[in-house]
C-alpha cells in the first residue's frame, strides 16, 4: 500500500498543479480599461447588480459569457 502511494503521489500532484494553473491563469490577467468602459456602456441591469454585489471580476466574467454566446439567453429558450 505504501509503495502504491509512493508511485501514485507524484503524478497526481503534477496533475493537480496543471489543473490549478489553468484555473489561476484567468485570474492573473488584468482587466483592461477598454474592457471596463465597454462593460459599463453595454452592461445589463443584472450584470450591474453582480458588479455591486460580487465585484468587477465576476461581473466581467458574466458579461464576457453573454458576449460570447451572441446575446442569446440559455435559460430562456425561444418559444416556438
Amino acid at each position: 500500500m505504501v509503495a502504491l502511494s509512493v508511485i501514485l503521489f507524484p503524478p497526481l500532484l503534477i496533475a493537480f498543479l496543471l489543473v490549478m494553473e489553468r484555473v489561476e491563469e484567468p485570474l492573473r490577467r488584468p482587466t483592461s480599461p477598454r474592457e471596463v468602459s465597454e462593460f459599463l456602456n453595454t452592461a445589463t441591469p443584472g450584470e450591474v447588480e453582480t458588479l455591486a454585489k460580487s465585484g468587477i471580476r465576476r461581473a466581467l466574467s458574466r458579461w464576457r459569457r453573454r458576449r460570447h454566446s451572441g446575446g442569446r439567453r440559455s435559460d430562456n429558450p425561444p418559444i416556438v
